[in-house]
C-alpha cells in the first residue's frame, strides 16, 4: 500500500491542474509503532494543515489513515476520501471490524482497488453509491530494463543451482500466506502438469514450513526451489527467467487478495499468469490478454491451462501481455480516473 501512494503521489504531481499537500511516513522497521506516531500527529495537525492550504478533499491512503476521519469529521470542512484495498477492509480483529462501518460513515466518498474490495466494503455497511472500483496503477519506468531471458537463467542457476535447461519457468512470487495457495498448488496441481518444469518460489512468511513440507511430501524437491525473500535485483531476473507467473489462491475467510500488483509486475516482463478466478484477480488477469484465470480449487483445470500455455504460441503472448498491461494500468491512465472521481465528490459537496 505504502508503494502504490508513493506512485501515485509523484503521477498527480506531474498535473498542473493538481496540488499535492504529502503527509507521509515510511514504515519500514517497527511498522506498527511509526504508523501509530503518524496517525496520533495527523489526528491534531492534519484538519488546521487543510484548513490553512485551502485544500479541496483529503484523501486518505488506506483504511487505517481513514480512520482518522472518525476523529477529525467536526473539525474538517472538506470532504475525505479514502482508498482501500482489501486486507486493510477484511482484517479479521473484532475491535477493527466494529471500527470499519464507523469510519465509511465519515467518509464522502471511497475508492476500492477491485471489485472485490467495494463488495467487501458493502457488506461492512458502505453505501453503494458512496464508493468505486478503480485499479491500483503501476510504475512503467522501474519495469522498463528487465535483463534478457538467458542472462537471468544463467545467474539465479549460479546462485541457487536451478536447472533451467529444457524445461520451462514456473513462479511465484508473494508473502506465503495460506490464501496464496503455495501448498495447495504443490501437492495438487504441479504433479499433474505434463510439461517439463522447475517451479519458483519467491517470498517468505508464516507459511513457509507448510511450503516447505509439501515439497518434500510430494518428492518434488527437483521441481520446486523456495528463494525466501529477495532484493529487487533477484526478483527482476526472477521474473525474466520465467516462461509463466502462477498465482494459485485459495478462498480463506476473514482474508482476501486486493488486487495482485505481483500479476501486473511479471507480465511487465513479457511472463503471462494462470490464476485463481478470485477476488481482486478478477480485475487485474483479463484471459487471453494477460493471462488466464481458473477456478479456485480446481487443480485439474489449472494444471490443463498451464500446459496449453506453454504448449502456444508463447512468444506472441509474451508481448502481448506487456502491451496491455501498459495500456490499461499505467499510472498516467489510472490517475485520470482517480482524478475524475476527486472532482465528482467535491462537485457533490
Amino acid at each position: 500500500m505504502q508503494r502504490v501512494s508513493m506512485q501515485m503521489i509523484k503521477e498527480m504531481e506531474k498535473k498542473e491542474s493538481v496540488t499535492v499537500i504529502k503527509e507521509t511516513v515510511n514504515v519500514s522497521g517497527n511498522v506498527g509503532l511509526k504508523t501509530f506516531a503518524f496517525l496520533v500527529k495527523q489526528l491534531f495537525e492534519l484538519p488546521r494543515k487543510a484548513r490553512e492550504s485551502g485544500a479541496d478533499v483529503i484523501l486518505f491512503s488506506s483504511m487505517v489513515t481513514a480512520s482518522l476521519s472518525y476523529l477529525i469529521d467536526s473539525r474538517v470542512s472538506i470532504p475525505m476520501v479514502t482508498i482501500n484495498h482489501g486486507r486493510d477492509v477484511t482484517l479479521p480483529v473484532t475491535i477493527y471490524q466494529w471500527f470499519v462501518p464507523r469510519i465509511f460513515a465519515h467518509l464522502d466518498g471511497v475508492i476500492s482497488v477491485s471489485r472485490a474490495t467495494r463488495e467487501e466494503c458493502i457488506k461492512r455497511g458502505m453505501e453503494p453509491e458512496q464508493g468505486v472500483a478503480l485499479p491500483n496503477g503501476f510504475d512503467l519506468d522501474k519495469l522498463e530494463n528487465f535483463p534478457d531471458k538467458q542472462t537471468s537463467r544463467t545467474d539465479l542457476n549460479r546462485q541457487f543451482q536451478i536447472p533451467f535447461e529444457g524445461k520451462f519457468a514456473l513462479l511465484t512470487v508473494g508473502r506465503q500466506v495460506k490464501r496464496k495457495g503455495h501448498e495447495w498448488f504443490i501437492r495438487n496441481v504441479l504433479p499433474r502438469i505434463e510439461s517439463k518444469v522447475v517451479y519458483m518460489v519467491v517470498g517468505d512468511g508464516p507459511e513457509f514450513e507448510n511450503v516447505k513440507r509439501a515439497v518434500a511430501d510430494s518428492g518434488q524437491q527437483d521441481k520446486v526451489f523456495l528463494l525466501g525473500r529477495q532484493p529487487d535485483e533477484i526478483l527482476k531476473e526472477a521474473y525474466s527467467a520465467s516462461d509463466l507467473f502462477v498465482m494459485p489462491n485459495i478462498p480463506v475467510e476473514g482474508d482476501m487478495e486486493g488486487f495482485g500488483i505481483v500479476l501486473l509486475e511479471a507480465n511487465m516482463a513479457r511472463t503471462p499468469a494462470v490464476a485463481a478466478d478470485l477476488e481482486g484477480i478478477k480485475d487485474v488477469i483479463t484471459n487471453g490478454e494477460n493471462g488466464y484465470r481458473i477456478p479456485a480449487l480446481e487443480p485439474e483445470l489449472f494444471a490443463q491451462k498451464v500446459d496449453e500455455v506453454l504448449r502456444g504460441d508463447l512468444t506472441v503472448f509474451s508481448e502481448n501481455t506487456r502491451n496491455f498491461v501498459k495500456k490499461k494500468f499505467s499510472w498516467q491512465t489510472v490517475t485520470e480516473e482517480y482524478l475524475n472521481y476527486l472532482e465528482k465528490v467535491i462537485d457533490e459537496q
